[in-house]
């Protein structure tokens, strides 16, 4: 489930956010770049880069990525 599996991520990642990045470009490509790149609005090779393990999304990128995937971000106390 890419649910859990970012949900780990999260937990993983502590300050890091290119592992986050990382871990939504695995996600993303498994689900097919070019289905995100439409659904998200954003050009395909600027999600390949983005979303490696060395890029730096803009937060405004991860919101339509995973927006994208179906999936939202949340706030838990």
């Amino acid at each position: 489930d890419c649910r859990l599996f970012i949900e780990a991520a999260f937990e993983e990642a502590g300050d890091d956010a290119t592992y986050l990045a990382a871990a939504l470009g695995e996600v993303a490509r498994a689900r097919g770049m070019m289905r995100i790149a439409r659904d998200s609005g954003l050009a395909r090779e600027a999600l390949y880069r983005a979303l490696s393990p060395s890029g730096n999304p803009s937060f405004a990128t991860v919101l339509k990525v995973t927006k994208a995937l179906g999936m939202r971000l949340t706030v838990l106390r």
